[in-house]
């Protein structure tokens, strides 16, 4: 026997078919916990990338080429001298552009998409619903049908560009295995862009669209013994997506945070090798 069909009034909080009850919740615990830690959270981070995306200072150390990862790559003729490892195709920019700008809008795109971060930002900012059992304040709902909430359905193309944009974070973290003489050398400065490049890679490829690219559409796993490895190993990070998504976020503002130091003079780079 076939369920009726639902009426498209039957939904909602507000409907009249719902029960009538005055509280926003009935949950006696703090439910509001999470997502305020989630905002906190977040805003840390935005504050912090915005400024130093802004301030185009301290963000390169010529001896070791440390390069911080808000300015790579860097590719204006305002970038000091050494910070461009792809030459400099891009003019002078006026103070009010990033230096990164051609990345920034594509990490933010990749991330503010995450299947996540989408989870993270509708309880905490959108507030839909901000947790189980907690009426939300929207009294309508279009889903990811319009502007801005639209956009996560491009989630899949900012993938690809996420990886192009670890590939060159690895490039960066290769050239700081350099000694003050010129020759080979480690820091604790390549370790910390080494470590955060990893950490970087792994978030990107435990993402939900990696996953859909290494083993989606495959009718017969048999058929494609290699592809089916690729699946199972992305699955198994996919399961940590989550914590990858905070950990490269604080790993993000470390490595900015040791390369301006260094790069300010504030500090000195702890060598290891030269």
């Amino acid at each position: 026997m076939s369920a009726p069909p639902m009426n498209p009034g039957s939904s909602g909080v507000g409907f009249p078919t719902r029960a009538r009850i005055a509280e926003r919740t009935l949950r006696t615990d703090r439910w509001w916990q999470e997502p305020l830690l989630t905002v906190l959270g977040l805003s840390v981070f935005v504050i912090y990338a915005s400024i130093r995306s802004w301030v185009r200072t301290a963000y390169w150390v010529d001896d070791y080429h440390y390069l911080t990862p808000f300015y790579s790559p860097c590719l204006s003729d305002s970038c000091v001298p050494g910070s461009s490892h792809f030459g400099t195709p891009i003019g002078e920019l006026p103070m009010f552009i990033p230096l990164g700008f051609l990345v920034l809008p594509l990490l933010l795109g990749f991330r503010l998409t995450c299947y996540y971060y989408r989870k993270a930002y509708y309880r905490s900012v959108w507030l839909a619903p901000p947790a189980c059992a907690v009426a939300e304040p929207h009294r309508t709902y279009s889903g990811e049908t319009r502007l801005p909430l639209i956009i996560q359905n491009a989630h899949r193309y900012f993938f690809y560009f996420a990886v192009i944009i670890s590939a060159i974070n690895t490039y960066d973290a290769i050239g700081a295995f350099r000694g003050a003489d010129g020759g080979f050398g480690i820091g604790l400065g390549t370790l910390i862009l080494v470590g955060n490049v990893t950490l970087l890679w792994a978030y990107t490829v435990s993402c939900h669209s990696c996953r859909h690219v290494t083993g989606g559409r495959l009718t017969h796993f048999s058929k494609h013994p290699i592809r089916y490895w690729l699946w199972t190993q992305v699955s198994k990070l996919n399961t940590r997506h989550m914590q990858l998504a905070w950990i490269t976020l604080a790993t993000l503002m470390i490595t900015d945070f040791y390369v301006m130091l260094v790069a300010s003079g504030t500090l000195t780079d702890l060598r290891l090798i030269n």
